[in-house]
């Protein structure tokens, strides 16, 4: 159904006609192309945990493993099914719909509305001089794993429930899948057979094992494939965050940091680790093991950046010591006390398994690849005090660091073990996790969540410009973007899209656009379209100027193109309201051809203070290509692990934007040209 109020169109040149029918033409060949779409086969989920005498059982002496069958039936009220007193327990409790916070429950939503979940609680005592001991904390904290009973194959019926406790972490598997995990900081009490509390009417059998049992995975005859475009790992609430990025033998490498529970794993510290994914061709992708997984208590790890020296693929990272202890009992002082007494970083091996004998490792370290492609291993050699660290080649072959986290400034070496000694203490002067990289005769660092520079490639660093000042930025609703030249000499940005307001997200790339003043734009990568489904449907050939178009929709995730025909150079708008579902935060869109500008609902630009990284409301300004007809796509994708709709938009092929809605469901939408007038509004379904 759609009404429209029509109003006599002005008529337009010949040139305009053509760029109008090249528009079409180009999306129609785009929306051709990702028929095929673009998929990441994951690595295999399937776990088997062996009773038998050969099992093999963990170092770890305070680690367990209970392996347990669980009759579950419908409840109304919360249940505890087994407990161990004072230490563990594992529970069905009703959750809330509209609560995505840590665990995301509502990725599970059954068809009556209601988010059942099965819990397990451990307790752990706290180590004594941790930072979570300080300032009159308590001693123990409650770690809790979980999965929505609507995403198990059969909810209603008998399920194994293996509750692992490592030693590092605390997993919880459901027939034989890792349905969560979180990593732990202390050790509970003993947990033993005679220990062991169940409650009859749902628990068959509870078996514990001490110390735990490695699990053994089971080889898939056909592994799972999901969207690379989006792409979020396996799990109801897991999540990518800062992504690293880099080209090298003839494959495109992504390093992400897992998240579960918006940053709020390992006692609210983080427990993040490095995933990787490749792909040779952009449709064909890769999950391989993580490259840096966290194999010890005090690890979690921070950003760091793939690089190449001697013809070797390293990964730099940091560990985020400080957020688990205090600096003094950490190797920081000692690293801080050598640089200040030789004027460089010293190089620091640390045992492991870490004995605990000497200061926690803290700062720089990196990882090997022993094939060029994947198969990583940790050096176990701490190399700066940076928690954050940027290494990179420039172009004369020698090594540089961005330090960030723990550091600042711009470093230097001839080694990658120590002697890294600073170059300039200013810059660059913010951003968390920078990234620099040449593109032609121009230079640019682009800095976590907010900040970039550029200047010309021969001048000094003291000539980098804020082009967040300029207003000439490249932020479209990512965080933490990582920038990558492939050998065709296309640039890919990549980087996180928030969801849920939470640290973490899902995993976008963009291909940039350079232009001869050195500002960067962006646009859809053709081979990271998302599969359609069918051709696409025109809605309406034309809205004319001053009138409303409205019209209802039915795929949860489909491509919405029109073309954009301003009536004047530099005037009128294109407004676009999307609707549904039980969003708190209707989705707006304008676009202002006037100002140059689009914006999600009343948000401004990074340069007037808005958060483009938060992907809520915010604006992108000093638009290009608008003065002639141009096209506008809208990648809409819903999903229930989303919680909502991520609107993707690209406006003339030269710059994108992205937001996520919580709640919202896109049943309806409005479109209203004022100045201007679309044509040939078209939408089709996504796979």
């Amino acid at each position: 159904m759609h009404t429209t109020t029509l109003r006599k169109p002005t008529r337009r040149s010949a040139r305009s006609l053509t760029a109008l029918c090249l528009a079409a033409l180009c999306v129609a060949l785009v929306s051709c192309q990702s028929e095929r779409g673009s998929y990441v086969q994951l690595r295999p989920d399937s776990y088997a945990f062996p009773t038998t005498a050969n099992a093999e059982r963990r170092s770890q002496p305070q680690s367990f493993t209970l392996k347990t069958e669980v009759c579950l039936a419908d409840f109304t009220t919360d249940r505890e099914l087994l407990s161990v007193p004072g230490v563990l327990s594992m529970r069905l409790r009703q959750h809330s719909p509209t609560d995505t916070r840590r665990q995301n429950y509502p990725a599970g939503t059954m068809p009556d509305g209601r988010v059942p979940v099965l819990e397990a609680v451990l307790r752990l005592n706290l180590p004594e001089g941790s930072t979570l001991r300080r300032d009159g904390q308590p001693a123990t904290h409650d770690m809790v794993v979980g999965v929505p009973l609507a995403l198990l194959p059969d909810t209603w019926g008998r399920h194994d429930v293996t509750l692992d406790f490592t030693g590092v972490s605390w997993d919880m598997y459901v027939d034989g899948s890792l349905a969560d995990r979180d990593f732990a900081l202390g050790y509970p009490d003993e947990v033993t057979a005679d220990s062991i509390r169940k409650d009859d009417a749902y628990i068959i059998e509870a078996e514990v094992y001490t110390p735990g049992i490695r699990p053994t995975i089971i080889k898939e005859k056909e592994q799972e494939r999901v969207e690379a475009q989006y792409f979020t790992p396996r799990g109801h609430n897991a999540w990518v965050g800062d992504v690293a990025t880099i080209w090298h033998q003839g494959r495109y490498h992504v390093f992400y940091l897992l998240d579960r529970r918006g940053h709020e794993s390992k006692c609210g510290r983080g427990g993040h680790y490095f995933e990787h994914l490749s792909t040779a061709d952009f449709r064909h992708w890769t999950e391989h093991e993580a490259a840096v997984p966290i194999e010890e208590q005090w690890e979690t790890l921070g950003t760091g950046t793939p690089f190449v020296w001697h013809d070797t693929l390293f990964l730099s990272y940091g560990m985020h010591t400080s957020r688990l202890w205090p600096s003094e009992q950490t190797s920081t002082p000692r690293q801080w006390q050598h640089i200040r007494e030789y004027g460089e970083s010293q190089s620091l091996p640390f045992a492991c398994p870490f004995e605990g004998d000497e200061d926690i490792p803290s700062g720089a370290s990196y990882a090997v690849s022993a094939d060029g492609v994947a198969r990583f291993r940790k050096s176990h050699i701490l190399i700066h005090p940076a928690e954050n660290p940027t290494i990179y080649v420039d172009r004369e072959g020698r090594l540089g660091m961005l330090a960030n986290y723990g550091a600042r400034g711009t470093w230097t070496s001839d080694r990658l073990d120590g002697g890294w000694h600073c170059i300039s203490e200013d810059f660059p002067p913010g951003g968390d996790c920078t990234f620099i990289f040449r593109w032609d005769q121009y230079d640019y660092i682009v800095g976590g969540f907010t900040h970039m520079w550029m200047k010309i490639a021969d001048e000094a660093t003291e000539a980098y410009r804020d082009m967040v000042a300029r207003g000439e930025d490249i932020y479209d609703g990512l965080s933490v973007p990582s920038i990558c030249e492939l050998p065709d000499g296309r640039h890919l940005m990549a980087g996180w899209v928030q969801v849920n307001r939470h640290w973490g997200g899902a995993l976008v790339i963009r291909e940039l656009i350079q232009y001869p003043d050195g500002r960067i734009g962006s646009r859809f990568m053709p081979e990271l379209m998302p599969a359609t489904k069918g051709r696409s449907r025109r809605l309406t050939a034309d809205v004319p100027d001053g009138s409303i178009f409205q019209a209802a929709t039915e795929a949860r995730s489909f491509l919405l193109t029109f073309n954009v025909i301003p009536q004047q150079e530099g005037q009128g708008r294109v407004t676009l309201d999307f609707t549904g579902g039980h969003s708190d935060e209707p989705c707006q869109w304008t676009l202002d051809l006037a100002k140059r500008e689009a914006r999600f609902g009343e948000g401004r630009t990074l340069h007037f203070g808005g958060q483009p990284h938060q992907a809520g409301d915010y604006a992108i300004g000093n638009l290009r290509g608008t003065d002639e007809p141009f096209t506008i796509r809208m990648i809409i994708r819903g999903e229930p692990k989303l919680g909502g709709s991520l609107i993707d938009t690209e406006i003339a092929g030269q710059r994108t934007m992205i937001c996520h809605r919580s709640g919202l469901r896109v049943t309806d939408l409005a479109l209203s040209p004022q100045g201007s007038a679309v044509r040939d509004l078209r939408i089709q379904p996504l796979q």
